[in-house]
């Protein structure tokens, strides 16, 4: 099956720069979970190097990296494919990153002193500019620093770097692309900022798992509209 649709320009070359098979798995990564390209779609060496304005050297560690991932597969004599997704899949990523981010806000919300309330109350301030002034780019910013700076006030590495090893799996620049996303993210923020704000534990780590839930579910519609899955009886 060939490559669909001509890939939407990069924003720059990715040049040179050691991490550059790490920046171009998450370009890939960008294009699986927003639908760009399907589960059955030939990944080209040669076609993604040119869109991204790299050699094919580190195309290849890329696809070699995701496939470790699941996120390809690689057939003999045929190339790499994108491995099948489907919607359990999605939802499941997201239901863990639930409970782990849901467990680090109960934690956070026991340890957040005035400091940290007023820097969580300022960035969703922030980010609520942001979405007013229908900046998506600025929104997702602001929404990475109100969750980083959770997660930092909950004292847990070892668990902060297991939620950020799966929440790779949805690159940043793609939440601001779903629909409804920016509104959703104030709105739980603000409730999630309430909990933590009355040191209640349990009330921030629901609503954090609540807050979490709903955007995979928003993703989940996304590809959805994009075709990805077959309704159930079609062809």
């Amino acid at each position: 099956m060939a490559l669909p649709a001509p890939l939407p320009p990069p924003r720059r070359a990715l040049g040179t720069r050691p991490q550059l098979s790490d920046e171009a798995a998450a370009r890939i990564r960008e294009l699986i979970m927003d639908g760009r390209v399907r589960p059955g779609d030939y990944l080209r060496l040669e076609r993604l190097a040119l869109e991204f304005g790299i050699s094919v050297t580190p195309v290849r560690e890329a696809l070699k990296s995701l496939r470790s991932e699941g996120f390809v597969v690689l057939e003999p004599r045929r190339g790499f494919v994108v491995a099948p997704l489907s919607k359990r899949d999605v939802q499941d990523l997201f239901w863990v990153q639930a409970g782990i981010a849901a467990e680090l806000t109960a934690r956070a919300a026991r340890r957040a002193g005035p400091a940290t309330v007023r820097e969580l109350d300022g960035l969703q301030r922030a980010l609520e500019r942001a979405v007013d002034a229908r900046r998506p780019d600025l929104t997702e910013e602001y929404d990475h620093l109100f969750h980083r700076e959770i997660n930092l006030a909950a004292d847990s590495p070892k668990l902060a770097w297991s939620l950020a090893t799966t929440a790779r799996y949805v690159p940043r620049g793609l939440y601001g692309r779903l629909a409804g996303w920016p509104a959703l993210a104030a709105a739980d923020h603000a409730l999630i900022l309430a909990a933590l704000r009355g040191g209640d534990a349990r009330a921030a780590g629901a609503e954090m798992r609540g807050h979490i839930v709903r955007v995979g579910e928003l993703l989940t519609a996304h590809l959805e509209r994009r075709g990805m899955w077959r309704p159930a009886g079609g062809p």
